[in-house]
């Protein structure tokens, strides 16, 4: 399996800029990213689609398919735990809409537009 070329690599340009947007990844050429150094994370294409190595528990990579919507926020989930953050994004959540919710440093998930139509 070759590692991904260009056209492949700018086919996942939203997933790309999600992980940019992560921080603690440094990314060396267009969909090669480090961490502390290290590679962690890659895309490889062949006939049968694309797919991310991505060092998600370890020392080893751990192959991820990244064709679908679905593949891709699964990829987004796991590089998240992996480097300690907490995934904000979740299909079907309407506390998702990143001009609303966010998660405070205790982790306690929010909505500010969502208490004030409440009443006691």
């Amino acid at each position: 399996m070759k590692h991904a070329g260009a056209e492949s690599i700018a086919a996942l340009h939203s997933l790309l800029a999600e992980l940019r947007a992560l921080g603690g990844l440094v990314e060396r050429k267009p969909g090669t990213f480090y961490r502390r150094g290290s590679a962690f994370l890659h895309f490889h294409e062949d006939p049968a689609g694309l797919f991310a190595d991505a060092k998600l528990g370890g020392k080893q990579f751990s192959r991820l398919p990244v064709n679908t919507a679905a593949e891709r926020e699964a990829l987004l989930a796991a590089v998240c735990i992996s480097l300690g953050l907490a995934p904000v994004k979740q299909p079907n959540d309407a506390f998702a809409q990143p001009s609303a919710a966010f998660v405070s440093d205790s982790g306690v998930r929010s909505n500010e537009q969502s208490a004030s139509h409440i009443k006691p």
